[in-house]
């Protein structure tokens, strides 16, 4: 288990520098001229220009531009921000920003798997009735209703009925965090309802459930004793990914509310092509992702021990 879950992690880490190598090559491929302000380049001249990329060490060969950045990686050293604020350090710029993401979308994710789930077991407790129909026909339409426009109905009714902020304001941080995190859990419910009542009803069929009913057990002891419990283990490994998912910031709610987050840092650090934030997110996206992954697999092997590590190479 040990080696296995080794090859995990060194798997995962080439995978993050892979991603991280692209990212910097690609960054590099821009002109040069995005490095500077308009009014920068009105005011300096291209010896100017050249001795101040010179002295960035952009005008180093590739390979040991690519040889300083992962020496810097390993210090998490990954520069300064161009634009944004510039001359601060990227990691101050995102820190505040994955602060912000982080609260909201660990809220969300919460309240979601809490009314997914129950709601999930609902649906598959009553199948093909009532209940099920109409959670059927919410996930139907939370997937078939483009996202903004579903944020849009949401805003109207919240600032209007409701009179919440419809902008995020931290001199409100609680009334206007309420229809960003709304949206949040809207964006995840559907799936978390689907996942459990999928795996419930794929329990509900085998044969240890009928031998249950056979030998008298009721119906809130099959549902919760067995099921429930069997059903998590494979809804248990996508829990990890969807929480650092989450956390990473949904670049349409926090556009959308205007909330300073880490989604609308990403379209910031774009429109302004601040290249070393940029860099720095796309960076941070894959480790969430990646991570994400691999604590879902690893998450859902130490909870059911029926899952054994089983080959000399390690795989399942």
């Amino acid at each position: 288990m040990k080696k296995y879950i080794l090859k995990r992690v060194l798997d995962s880490l080439f995978t993050i520098l892979i991603i991280a190598t692209i990212v910097f090559l690609l960054m590099r491929l821009l002109p040069t001229d995005y490095y500077f302000t308009d009014d920068e380049l009105l005011k300096l001249t291209v010896e100017q220009r050249d001795d101040i990329l010179m002295a960035a060490g952009l005008k180093d060969p590739i390979i040991i531009q690519l040889g300083r950045f992962y020496v810097n990686l390993l210090h998490l050293d990954l520069g300064s921000s161009l634009r944004l604020q510039s001359g601060v350090a990227v990691t101050k710029v995102i820190g505040s920003r994955f602060t912000m993401s982080m609260r909201l979308g660990l809220i969300a994710f919460a309240i979601s798997l809490v009314l997914g789930v129950t709601l999930g077991v609902i649906q598959a407790a009553f199948k093909n009735r009532i209940p099920d129909h109409i959670g059927t026909a919410y996930t139907v339409f939370a997937n078939a209703v483009p996202q903004l426009v579903l944020y849009s109905l949401i805003l109207l009714f919240g600032a209007r009925v409701l009179k919440l902020p419809s902008m995020y304001s931290s001199r409100q941080p609680i009334r206007s965090s309420i229809l960003p995190v709304v949206c949040l859990v809207l964006s995840s419910l559907s799936s978390q309802m689907l996942l459990t009542r999928r795996y419930m009803v794929d329990e509900l069929n085998k044969d240890y459930i009928r031998l249950a009913k056979i030998k008298g057990a009721s119906n809130s002891k099959i549902m919760f004793s067995h099921v429930l419990r069997n059903a998590f283990v494979p809804l248990a490994q996508n829990i990890p990914g969807a929480v650092l998912g989450t956390i990473a910031g949904s670049l349409l709610v926090e556009r959308f509310f205007s909330v300073p987050g880490m989604g609308a840092l990403l379209t910031d650090a774009i429109g302004n092509y601040d290249t070393n934030v940029v860099q720095a997110l796309v960076i941070l996206y894959a480790f969430l992702g990646t991570m994400g992954v691999l604590l879902g697999d690893l998450f859902m092997m130490f909870l059911d021990p029926r899952i054994k590590i089983v080959g000399e190479e390690g795989t399942r």
